[in-house]
């Protein structure tokens, strides 16, 4: 299936090929379809399948159409539990709407920062990503309304209560209009989602993707536990020292990206970065410096780094972990490809050990820590 096929517009589609996608994932070919036609949908999916794509898509398709609103009247909202998955799915808005008929607007907001400026920011918002206690908190000072909004899309609605929110979703869900479109995802169908559906009177279209298996047998998987400090320094200690010849290195943000690309240069290792803050062509020049024309590292996040395909790559590195175990499988699974053995690394802090000990019981495979105290990082 192709994303002609699915009745997205010739905007959407040209986004959708600048960030190198070539095929519609299994979950998208039966969501976007049922979100298109208004109606009400319940997702079953794992982090990495897809589905934020599922509902920004068709979101733009039908704004980008709208007559531009300047209030503080949200049209569509978008609830999730974390301050890191609000900035994610704005980052995927963002680089969705290069070729829009219009501009459309979209803000995240979470809590942690001040608040003042968000209030300033919220005049013609139409797209809002917020955590439930900040949206609460900006509703309370006047900063917008969600009586009128046209589509809810609650993301990781299982994580929602298992953070506590319920009682915050339930504030929010009495402000709303019953006349909307609702689109629910999650990990899991339990109870607590169950009843989540009942609480917004929805009888959804019920979509449910299976884990997809990536091959990895292939891969060798090593894992380095280093001090924040030496984490810079060891992966450019490794890059020289393990002679890496060329490597996919992994961040979880555009400003870590842009970030380590110049420490490196600044070290004399010739790397190039790929995300949604790039124009087409620079992602396009900076894929070729990678692949043909001597860059020794492509520096890349999850968003973009999903749709780029490379031929014999031998190294993946995760120099920030992702979100979620699919993610690490999908990451390291662009290399060891066709028979060809590859090396997928891990380089980790303190604070990140914990959510590697999920990633490898997820995956079912141990991978060893090594320790980093001994090695001499004075001069890199």
């Amino acid at each position: 299936m192709s994303f002609e096929s699915l009745g997205l517009s010739h905007n959407i589609i040209h986004s959708v090929k600048k960030l190198g996608y070539l095929k519609p994932f299994p979950i998208q070919e039966q969501a976007v379809p049922v979100i298109l036609e208004g109606k009400d949908l319940m997702g079953i999916a794992q982090t990495g399948s897809g589905k934020t794509a599922c509902f920004v898509m068709p979101i733009l398709e039908k704004l980008q159409n709208a007559e531009v609103k300047k209030d503080r009247n949200v049209q569509v909202l978008i609830l999730v539990p974390t301050r890191e998955l609000a900035i994610q799915i704005d980052e995927v808005f963002r680089a969705f709407t290069d070729n829009l008929k219009r501009e459309v607007r979209t803000m995240a907001v979470y809590g942690g920062v001040s608040i003042n400026p968000q209030m300033k920011g919220m005049f013609g918002v139409e797209i809002l990503i917020a955590t439930p206690g900040r949206l609460l908190d900006l509703i309370d000072h006047n900063a917008l309304s969600i009586s009128g909004i046209q589509h809810l899309v609650i993301d990781e609605a299982d994580k929602m209560f298992q953070l506590g929110f319920g009682e915050e979703m339930d504030k929010l869900f009495a402000m709303m209009p019953v006349a909307k479109q609702t689109t629910l995802f999650s990990a899991t169908l339990n109870d607590k989602v169950a009843e989540m559906k009942e609480r917004l009177s929805i009888n959804p279209t019920i979509i449910e993707i299976k884990k997809e298996e990536v091959e990895i047998d292939n891969i060798e998987q090593l894992a380095y536990h280093v001090s924040p400090e030496n984490k810079g320094p060891f992966l450019r200690y490794l890059i020289k020292e393990k002679k890496v010849e060329k490597a996919l290195i992994f961040v979880s943000s555009t400003r870590s990206a842009d970030n380590l690309v110049e420490k490196l240069k600044k070290n004399k290792i010739k790397a190039v970065a790929i995300h949604s803050q790039k124009s087409q062509g620079a992602r396009r020049n900076n894929l070729e410096e990678f692949k043909v024309n001597g860059a020794q590292i492509l520096v890349a996040t999850d968003l973009i780094g999903r749709g780029i395909h490379i031929e014999s790559l031998p190294c993946v590195i995760n120099y920030e972990l992702p979100r979620s175990p699919l993610d690490y499988i999908h990451r390291i699974g662009r290399t060891g490809r066709a028979g060809e053995k590859g090396t997928a690394i891990s380089i980790l802090t303190d604070d990140e050990l914990q959510h590697f000990r999920v990633i490898q019981k997820k995956m079912g495979k141990k991978v060893t820590l090594q320790r980093t105290e001994d090695i001499n990082l004075h001069g890199y």
